[in-house]
C-alpha cells in the first residue's frame, strides 16, 4: 500500500475524492433532488443490468452518465466496486507467479510519496494526484504493466491497446518475472509518478 492508503479504504485520489463530493453536492443543486430522492426513483427501474439501468436512468429522467451511474451504484450496490477493494484485489491476483510480480511493482510504486492504490476489478492502479501506473495479471502468469510515459522512453516500451484502465497511461510493458521489475523500469515508474 502507498503512503498515502492509510487512511484512503477506497482508493481514491484526492482529485478522485473531491469529484465524487463535488458530483454529490452538485446533483440536489441542479436537479433539486438528494441523492437519496434520487436513489428511490432508481429501485424503481425494471432493468437489471447495470448499464441498462444507467441507460433508463438517462432516458427516463434526464441525468447524464456521471450522475447517472453515480445514483445507480448508490441504489444497486454490486459488493465487488472500490467500496470492496481487498475483495476486487483477491479475486484479481489468483495466480501465484502473477502476484509475486504485482507485488514488486507494489512495492516500487509504494515507496514514493502519496501514492494511493486504486483496486479496480480488471487492475491495479496507482495514482498521486493522476493515474500513473497499472497492472493487471494476463495469462501465463505474467502481469501487462501500464505507464504514464511515452513509449519512447524506453525501447521494450509498447503503446496499450483498448487496456480498460487510465486513458493518460501512453505505454505498457508486459513482465515475466520479478526480475523484470529492474533498475530501468523502477525509473520509468518514478518519472510517471513525478509527472501525476
Amino acid at each position: 500500500m502507498g503512503t498515502a492508503d492509510a487512511e484512503n479504504t477506497k482508493g481514491l485520489s484526492p482529485r478522485q475524492q473531491k469529484w465524487f463530493a463535488t458530483a454529490r453536492a452538485s446533483l440536489e443543486k441542479d436537479t433539486g433532488k438528494t441523492l437519496d430522492a434520487w436513489v428511490a426513483i432508481a429501485r424503481t427501474c425494471p432493468e437489471i443490468k447495470t448499464m441498462a439501468r444507467i441507460a433508463w436512468m438517462k432516458e427516463h429522467h434526464g441525468l447524464g452518465m456521471n450522475r447517472a451511474n453515480l445514483v445507480m451504484s448508490q441504489a444497486f450496490p454490486t459488493g465487488s466496486g472500490w467500496d470492496e477493494p481487498a475483495k476486487l484485489r483477491a479475486a484479481l491476483w489468483k495466480d501465484p507467479a502473477a502476484t509475486a510480480i504485482f507485488e514488486a511493482v507494489e512495492r516500487t510504486a509504494a515507496a514514493l510519496p502519496d501514492v494511493v492504490t486504486g483496486q479496480r476489478k480488471a487492475f491495479t492502479g496507482f495514482s498521486r494526484n493522476f493515474q500513473f501506473a497499472s497492472a493487471k495479471p494476463i495469462k501465463g502468469g505474467q502481469v501487462v504493466l501500464g505507464l504514464a510515459v511515452s513509449p519512447e522512453a524506453d525501447p521494450r516500451l509498447q503503446v496499450p491497446k483498448a487496456e480498460g484502465w487510465s486513458e493518460r497511461l501512453k505505454a505498457k510493458l508486459t513482465l515475466a518475472s520479478p526480475a523484470d521489475l529492474d533498475e530501468r523500469v523502477k525509473a520509468l515508474i518514478r518519472q510517471a509518478w513525478e509527472a501525476s
